[in-house]
């Protein structure tokens, strides 16, 4: 017998999914996250599923994990003292950003700190063109005196970004390694590895993220493989923001494509329902304890995007712009809010009802749980309405106060508001309802699409709660409850493939030639085709998708275009330059044949297929 199990890091808890690839059966656990230290929540997690199935470690055949490790430093501000080298004179790109303002009418806001502050921020003299020669060679005489500065600010990581390095790393390459000879305890992230990509500050904050929370990663990556070592269980696998899982080792060498890892898996769970079901077009809509995520899934397939912001003061793709750090790695496209089970209900000095974005989160949790918790949550308005069962949750396991919910409700919201408990608690179900519901209209209708249209897959440990007020206001005939809502998430890390994208800009955009396309995919698919092998995939199972970005001359944005496998010839080119104009006038509404196509990077996706997963009844317990 073989088992799948899948372990993923939710504000308010822990859940496990396992599923019997004999039987198709699936099993569940769940158990509070410990947020002093993560590792301790996945390790009770962990025992607690295989004790409850009877699962020996010998049975294990995949592990993988979903984990907010990257997210929370960034948003917590908590990562690693990490420091920046820049080509000199560029010094400052984190701070100059692009001219775009998240609000347009704000002539007073601000743009958010930068990652490393200027003063961990260092140049060096070198300089690359535009056509990747060296116009002046990297000044080894100054690195001496850049390493003595490094020491004296003691960093525990260090990003490089040096110009057009993306088309020539050798500067990049020849500094790291001598800061490698000199550091030897400190990771040094390249943006010419991290992003190969044209877009100087996309690429320069891309690095940045990954060396400020590159350590944090790295540390909990190596407890938790050591908990995994010492009960013999198979090699750790992560949930990667692009919705396939990697090795651990991969997300350490590049930490931003773990930024959406729970989110991520939750998406990937509802278009495998999508597809098992035959409602092919889903507005996905995961609820927890701390945060609501919304995605749209069309054709049983979910979308993703490159223009990614993490951090700022929405956690929106593409709709708050310009607030947080841009990360530009392929990462589901979903829209989140601070509205979840945990979110505390309160009354600002206008007399006005507010939900959020403050959370109970695991510690003290709502005031029902009974751990110390004072202020009222949307789970304790749940409860006193009657939607939550208080002898049921965690089969039992967690008991429930009732009446220290109906006292932090009364005296926290119903007497300030002037209404009786119930309509109090109804009140904030009705404003948390509405924050969510404009959510699933980002993914929706600001995408064009009509959410009548969907079907809504709600999930989550609340998310099943709020679905058919949720599908009312937005004109929704169907609602999709899965049988395990609570750990739904989980069951996507275990029922999703093996993924790595790799991209690489090319020389030359104005005309680009076959054999130059030909070779970049050709080096692409070998780094790929090397990932596959170090992760033991078959042969048979190893799948190396082609696509590029390119655009109209003088757009500044790209579209992905997919390429057929094949030698690339004049006629591939004519094929692609087609196929960019119909993405152009379903993306825009509108094309322009007139004007040639730039291919301006080459992209491989390398996806190592897992067996088929079919979600069944769960499974009664072993233990």
């Amino acid at each position: 017998m073989a088992w799948r199990i899948g372990i993923d890091i939710g504000g308010t808890f822990t859940d496990v999914a396992l599923v019997d690839d004999a039987s198709g059966h699936v099993g569940v656990a769940k158990v509070p996250t410990t947020p002093g230290d993560l590792t301790e929540g996945v390790l009770g997690a962990l025992e607690m599923a295989m004790r409850r199935y009877g699962v020996a470690a010998a049975e294990v055949a995949l592990f993988s994990h979903a984990t907010t490790v990257v997210t929370n430093a960034i948003l917590e501000e908590t990562g690693a003292r990490a420091a920046l080298i820049t080509t000199r004179g560029f010094r400052d790109v984190l701070e100059l950003r692009r001219s775009a303002r998240a609000d347009l009418y704000d002539l007073f806001q601000d743009a958010p700190a930068t990652l490393i502050p200027r003063r961990r921020r260092f140049e060096i003299t070198e300089r690359i063109d535009a056509h990747g020669a060296v116009v002046m060679p990297l000044a080894e005489n100054e690195i001496d005196a850049l390493i003595a500065a490094l020491k004296a600010a003691r960093v525990y990581a260090i990003a490089i970004s040096l110009l057009f390095s993306f088309l020539n790393p050798g500067h990049e390459r020849r500094l790291a390694e001598r800061l490698r000879a000199a550091l030897p305890q400190v990771p040094v992230y390249l943006s010419s590895d991290v992003l190969p990509e044209i877009k100087e500050f996309e690429r320069t904050s891309t690095t940045a993220v990954c060396a400020y929370a590159g350590p944090i990663l790295a540390s909990y990556l190596e407890r938790l493989n050591q908990v995994t070592r010492s009960r013999a269980l198979p090699p750790l696998f992560l949930m990667g923001s692009n919705g396939g899982i990697l090795e651990a080792a991969e997300a350490i060498a590049m930490p931003a494509i773990a930024v959406e890892s729970g989110p991520a898996a939750g998406v990937v769970a509802a278009a495998l329902v999508a597809r098992q079901t035959g409602r092919l077009d889903l507005l996905s809509f995961d609820m927890g304890g701390t945060t609501a995520k919304a995605s749209l899934i069309r054709g049983g397939q979910y979308e993703t995007t490159a223009q990614y912001e993490v951090g700022g003061g929405s956690s929106m793709s593409r709709w708050m712009n310009g607030t947080g750090h841009p990360i530009r790695v392929p990462v589901i496209d979903l829209a989140e809010v601070s509205a979840g089970g945990g979110s505390i209900a309160w009354v600002d000095r206008a007399g006005a009802l507010r939900v959020g974005p403050k959370s109970a989160g695991a510690d003290p949790g709502p005031v029902c749980y009974a751990r110390g918790g004072t202020e009222p949550t949307v789970t304790d308005c749940n409860l006193l309405l009657g939607y939550l069962d208080k002898t049921s949750l965690l089969d039992g396991e967690l008991p429930i106060d009732h009446t220290a919910a109906a006292a932090a409700v009364r005296t926290r919201l119903a007497e300030p508001l002037g209404l009786d408990m119930r309509t109090a608690a109804a009140s904030v179900i009705d404003v948390v309802n509405h924050a969510m519901a404009e959510g699933l209209k980002i993914v929706s209708i600001q995408r064009g699409h009509d959410p009548r249209h969907f079907a809504l897959a709600a999930f989550g440990g609340a998310g099943p709660l709020h679905a058919a007020a949720l599908a009312s206001e937005l004109g929704i005939t169907e609602v999709i409850c899965p049988p395990i809502p609570g750990a739904f998430s989980a069951l996507g890390l275990i029922g999703t493939d093996l993924k790595r994208d790799y991209v690489q800009t090319l020389h030359s955009t104005a005309a680009v030639e076959p054999q130059a396309l030909e070779a970049a995919f050709a080096a692409l698919e070998k780094r790929g085709a090397a990932m596959l092998e170090r992760a033991g995939i078959a042969p048979e199972r190893r799948r190396l998708v082609r696509s590029v970005d390119a655009r109209y001359p003088r757009q500044s944005h790209e579209l992905e275009v997919p390429v057929e496998r094949g030698c690339i010839e004049a006629a591939t080119l004519a094929q692609i330059a087609e196929a960019f104009h119909e993405r152009h006038l379903h993306t825009y509404g509108h094309d322009n044949r007139s004007e040639p196509v730039q291919v301006v990077s080459a992209r491989v996706a390398a996806i190592g297929a897992t067996a088929p997963l079919t979600i069944r009844d769960t499974v009664a317990r072993r233990g």
